[in-house]
């Protein structure tokens, strides 16, 4: 068994929830955290019959990508659709907990997989929405301890500079200290002015590291009272959006493009907007609905986007911006990330040695073409 707080940190070291965006509402919807499972069952979206499904074969809890709440509720009624899941997970103690678009945006995530699925190569993020912020961690170390605590920091997360890590800069200095009384000093005596060979480490920390970061020094630093010091910093941190784009490995007709993605994402059907003889090359891919990033795909020169759920004026819209569309659906172009999920976490979870079933739900597209 695990808890499932610990299925949450795994989660949200993925997909953290502070790359949300602000209409989103990801996170615990049902249960507590304390609880330990068993058996966990992924969905898409959690309905009615995915909690029938979990109370009749055992789950204990549900991880989601949509979150089961979108709006605050004026009322909790029995006989709504939303009332009898939350009667039927509270009344089973089950769990329910969803990563939505901080999972959209997160670095492997269901953007990520959408392009690799299609094959696209030099894939960037199509919409920056977030940028890390930095800080500046000072501290000084008595010499022959500054091996030891510069590789608990940068094993922490500091020190990561583009594909680096470990990086930090030391100089040699004196620290003059005085112990007082009640001190248990390190180096010197109580009462006596004391000067020391120090050396001085300084290191890059992204600002949701710092905590841990900063907790990982204390552990090894020698003296009782360190002295450190943060700075904020004005650096640009490492960027993160919604969406992606990149280019296909050679040109393709919109047409023949087309037949691939329904190939890949094991759908019958989609919807297209544009010449279908043209050729294509650069792709813009957002999961789910994403025809808000018609404009931004354009500007950027992609030659298709492909999305889910696009409207009438959407479509519009997209040819007069120049710019192909493919609708492929919300339900195909995020249900490719069930796999990945069970994946990531079986490998988590087996780095701990702990017996877990976890199942994916068959979810079906609600949608039926005839």
């Amino acid at each position: 068994m695990i808890s499932c707080q610990t299925l949450v940190q795994f989660l949200e070291r993925w997909a953290p929830k502070r790359l949300a965006l602000d209409w989103d509402n990801p996170g615990l919807a049902i249960g507590d955290l304390s609880k330990n499972v068993s058996k966990i069952l992924l969905t898409l979206t959690v309905t009615e019959e995915t909690v029938e499904y979990a109370v009749k074969n055992g789950f204990e809890m549900i991880i989601s990508h949509h979150p089961l709440f979108f709006k605050p509720l004026k009322a909790l009624r029995k006989d709504t659709p939303i009332g009898k899941i939350v009667y039927k997970a509270v009344s089973n103690d089950i769990v329910i907990y969803s990563a939505h678009t901080n999972m959209d945006i997160a670095d492997g995530g269901i953007n990520d997989i959408l392009a690799k699925i299609l094959e696209l190569k030099n894939v960037n993020v199509l919409k920056q929405t977030y940028e890390e912020r930095l800080k500046k961690l000072v501290v000084f170390v008595p010499k022959g301890y500054e091996d030891t605590v510069r590789n608990a920091i940068s094993m922490a997360g500091a020190g990561h500079i583009g594909n680096y890590s470990h990086c930090t800069f030391m100089t040699n200095g004196i620290g003059i200290f005085k112990p007082l009384d009640g001190t248990k000093p390190f180096i010197g005596e109580q009462g006596k002015l004391e000067k020391a060979d120090e050396i001085r480490i300084e290191t890059i920390v992204p600002e949701n590291l710092l905590k841990k970061v900063v907790n990982a020094m204390f552990k090894v630093h020698p003296y009782e009272e360190v002295a450190f010091d943060i700075y904020t910093l004005e650096n640009q941190g490492k960027s993160f959006g919604i969406g992606r784009i990149g280019y296909t490995y050679e040109p393709v007709s919109l047409k023949d493009f087309c037949e691939t993605v329904k190939q890949k994402l094991g759908t019958p059907y989609i919807r297209v907007v544009g010449d279908l003889y043209k050729n294509i090359s650069k792709v813009a891919v957002c999961g789910g609905a994403g025809s808000d990033l018609i404009n931004t795909a354009a500007f950027l020169g992609a030659d298709v986007l492909i999305t889910g759920d696009v409207k009438y004026h959407e479509a519009l819209d997209a040819k007069a911006a120049g710019i192909c569309l493919i609708d492929a659906g919300h339900f195909p172009t995020e249900n490719l990330l069930m796999p990945v999920l069970k994946e990531y976490l079986d490998h988590e979870i087996q780095q701990l040695k702990k017996q877990v079933e976890i199942s994916i739900y068959n979810d079906e597209d609600p949608f039926v073409i005839i």
